[in-house]
């Protein structure tokens, strides 16, 4: 992979790994469309791992509510008089949300790196999961807000989040549309997807750059791999300032839209043997 390569596509992982457009389809399809097999075991690590640059400007953006939110837990750990605070809540909340997509994703790490891949479940999987985005922000009511959120939402929120297992339905679309249909304002549900982001993506990321060092190394490279996780990085950052703006005033239509349209696009060029599958 050369550097214009690694750049393109790290600026694509950068904005729409919190967008609810799927990153993983959009790498995936593009991947396949710059002619790289999809399903090879460098790409499938390079895809994965680029995503720890949108993860570290997460940290970044969120810093001083992490550490809040991280000093509550270990002082409620010591003095359990502290452990009704609402931040040691929260925190024990996003851990339990995190666990589920962790060990499916354990259990299932062949097949998604393998069947999973094809560009007719990414495809299918953006237009079908468009309309339980439309359900959801169509019913959602918007009553509760972050300080209300528990463990029970949080669980049921990780739960949904295992679907974004296939590329195509996008993490941050599964958490925000369960947390939506729990009653959730937008701007909560899209807060906590990025805190339940840094496990799952960090986790994702080491996993694939111990396992497939070698594999990165003689085939993408660890330079294209560096320099497309950093790309990730500063474009994630300002993603995420603008994703929280933009939610605050505004429904999850567009994206919803352009999910479709995507989504129809890969499927009919796959039908007509245009693109091919893997």
């Amino acid at each position: 992979m050369n550097v214009l390569e690694a750049t393109f596509l790290g600026s694509v992982e950068g904005l729409t790994e919190f967008l609810p457009v799927s990153s993983t389809g959009h790498l995936t399809i593009l991947e396949k469309l710059l002619g790289y097999s999809i399903d090879d075991p460098d790409i499938t690590a390079f895809t994965a791992i680029i995503q720890v640059g949108a993860v570290f400007a997460t940290l970044l953006y969120f810093r001083k509510d992490l550490w809040r939110i991280l000093t509550a837990l270990l002082r409620g750990i010591v003095q359990p008089r502290l452990r009704g605070h609402p931040d040691y809540l929260f925190g024990w909340a996003v851990l339990l949300g995190s666990l589920p997509i962790g060990v499916v994703g354990l259990l299932f790490k062949d097949m998604i790196e393998t069947t999973l891949r094809s560009l007719w479940f990414v495809g299918t999987a953006l237009v079908m999961w468009s309309g339980v985005m439309a359900y959801a922000d169509g019913n959602a009511t918007q009553k509760r807000h972050e300080e209300d959120i528990t463990w029970k939402d949080t669980l049921i929120i990780g739960l949904v989040q295992c679907a974004a297992l296939i590329p195509g339905i996008s993490r941050s679309g599964a958490t925000m549309s369960a947390g939506l249909t729990r009653g959730l304002d937008r701007v909560a549900v899209t807060r906590l997807s990025f805190f339940l982001s840094i496990p799952a993506l960090f986790g994702a990321a080491a996993l694939q750059g111990v396992s497939e060092a070698g594999n990165i190394a003689h085939g993408v490279g660890w330079t294209p791999t560096i320099i497309a996780t950093a790309v990730s990085f500063a474009v994630a950052y300002v993603a995420i300032a603008w994703l929280l703006k933009f939610i605050g005033k505004n429904n999850y239509n567009m994206f919803i839209i352009y999910r479709i349209i995507v989504g129809t696009t890969v499927l009919l060029l796959l039908a007509t043997g245009i693109l091919s599958a893997t």
